[in-house]
């Protein structure tokens, strides 16, 4: 097993010279790179900061390494400031640069963080709540052009320009934590712990793509980094696990990150400026949120887009709609649909075809398994019980500071452990998984149990739909009732008995919605998914409307 930071000394030796990340017009190799990060980490230490154990107890885990806070758009910085924390031995975490001030005092004291590196723009926040942030001692602002409101905060290019270059000498492990916050679809967020040496295998490209197995020694790494060349851009933000870890599997395999010029929210002609600029092979992305304003964008023919060669997405699988649509306009570009989570990481990658055949089908990745519903054993391909998509393997130790969670998500069954995410799934045969939804997401309409994300697949299959959440609503027939919301094409509205008539054809009528709530364009969070919560209060609102 092997700790992140010696994987990217290990590239970087191996390609010091090769552009590492683009952003903005700006350019740093593996090189500039490896410095600026090894500065951090060495001014880091000078705050006293770091682990507090020769090795991480993993029975106390909680008490060994300082936590540090990304507080960042996208950018060279938010990779420096991980692997800078990774060498001094802190645990690097996300903040969501959307959470009100109320969001924010829950998550970095539910962290502990003691040291925080920000935007400048996000300064007036951290200056209202400062004082109810007991364990956060330091304030390392990234100058973005806005007005300062933490005096003592310490600029972060005078930090590193006063720092020592030379990477720093400490006993790294694999024992070290990767903290990944996640706020899921419900309640508040919680940290994943991962230790570094099971997240290398089961996300960062610690896999061997020819066979699956594990990579064993650090040359192996070094010499798949020296035929990476390709220019790749992840797209979602970094503060999401699918920004984040394409950004460092691209790094690891070798390949230069490119960061598109407007990180504080989608910009679909940005976007392809910049693959067509910097002549991108593959670009990341999650879901319709993200596809659907980059193809409206493409089909203004501004874009040769001739270097594009794979179109990734993960955190939410395309519908088939718009999967037809990037085959259509990107003939050479292969399409990859990979679906993980926080908790269980890299577990399968999609199955669908251009026709559109079995929609929400995945080939399992090794170390994945469909649970029973009581979660007390294993499912058989050809089973046609519903059951839990589960990991099992290189999964995470559990969630910070929540023990009760803890239990809940990561069983132990016949002496391996799994992680259970929460999605419910159906084994078929050949290995492919059926995934159905979120549990927490389950309409139980009349005893039946109808999940959401099929309902929406269905409703997407109408030429006008755009986009489509589906929620319950209280029903004194049926305990609850499906309801839709959606968004169409300009100018059109089809009624709800046309679109019944469209989801009939691939779903059983009890799944139909028996309301649906036509917006002008459905909020997503920034990583492209879903709000549920706005959905539900959008459908109360409405409801109550009806009602009077």
């Amino acid at each position: 097993m092997f700790h992140l930071p010696e994987v990217l000394d290990c590239v970087a030796a191996a390609i010091p010279d090769r552009e590492a990340i683009v952003c903005r017009s700006k350019r740093w190799t593996f090189a500039n790179f490896q410095e600026r990060s090894s500065r951090l980490a060495n001014a880091l230490l000078a705050l006293g900061l770091g682990c507090h154990q020769e090795r991480p107890q993993l029975e106390n885990w909680q008490s060994g390494q300082d936590r540090l806070a990304i507080y960042l758009y996208n950018g060279n910085e938010y990779l420096e400031s991980m692997f800078g924390a990774f060498k001094a031995r802190l645990a690097p975490f996300n903040v969501n640069y959307r959470y009100v001030e109320e969001e924010l005092i829950y998550l970095l004291n539910n962290s502990e963080a003691r040291v925080i590196v920000y935007q400048r723009s996000f300064g007036e926040k951290l200056a209202a709540i400062r004082d109810q942030l007991p364990a956060l001692q330091h304030y390392i602002e990234v100058d973005d052009g806005g007005p300062r409101f933490i005096e003592d905060a310490v600029d972060y290019e005078d930090l590193l320009r006063e720092a020592e270059a030379k990477t720093p000498t400490l006993h790294c492990s694999p024992d070290d934590l990767y903290i990944l916050y996640t706020g899921g679809t419900t309640g508040k967020p919680k940290g994943v712990l991962w230790r570094q040496g099971d997240i290398m295998i089961s996300v960062l490209g610690g896999r061997r793509l020819s066979d699956k197995g594990i990579i064993d020694s650090l040359e192996e790494i070094a010499a798949t980094a020296l035929k990476g060349t390709m220019p790749v851009m992840p797209a979602p933000p970094f503060m999401h696990a699918a920004g984040q870890w394409n950004a460092i599997m691209g790094l690891f395999a070798g390949n230069t990150v490119v960061i598109q010029d407007r990180v504080d929210q989608l910009d679909p002609a940005d976007v392809l400026d910049t693959i067509d600029r910097e002549k991108v092979v593959m670009i990341s992305i999650v879901g319709d949120a993200f596809a659907l304003p980059l193809i409206k964008e493409m089909k203004k023919g501004k874009y040769t887009l001739a270097s594009l060669r794979f179109f990734l997405n993960s955190g939410a699988h395309l519908s088939v709609k718009t999967k037809h649509e990037l085959v259509r306009l990107l003939p050479k570009t292969r399409i990859l649909d990979f679906l993980g989570s926080s908790e269980g990481g890299n577990q399968g990658q999609h199955v669908d075809d251009v026709e559109g055949n079995a929609p929400g089908t995945f080939c399992l990745s090794p170390g994945n398994a469909v649970l029973n519903d009581t979660k007390t054993g294993l499912l058989e391909p050809g089973h046609v019980g519903v059951g839990w998509w589960a990991r099992q393997g290189y999964v995470p130790i559990g969630y910070l500071n929540d023990e009760v969670a803890t239990k809940k998500t990561f069983v132990e069954l016949a002496g391996e452990r799994y992680a259970i995410a929460g999605d419910r799934a159906q084994l078929l045969a050949g290995d492919i998984v059926r995934l159905l939804g979120r549990d927490s997401l389950v309409i139980n309409s009349g005893g039946e149990k109808v999940f959401v994300e099929e309902v929406e697949e269905a409703l997407k299959k109408h030429a006008a739909v755009t986009d489509a959440l589906v929620v319950g609503r209280e029903s004194t027939r049926w305990g609850h009732e499906v309801v839709a919301v959606i968004a169409c094409h300009d100018g059109q509205n089809p009624g709800i008995e046309e679109l019944k008539a469209e989801c009939a054809r691939h779903i059983a009528r009890y799944k139909l919605p028996k309301a649906v709530f036509l917006v002008p364009e459905i909020p997503r969070h920034a990583n492209g998914k879903p709000d549920y919560k706005w959905a539900e209060n959008y459908v109360r609102s409405q409801s109550v409307r009806e009602d009077g």
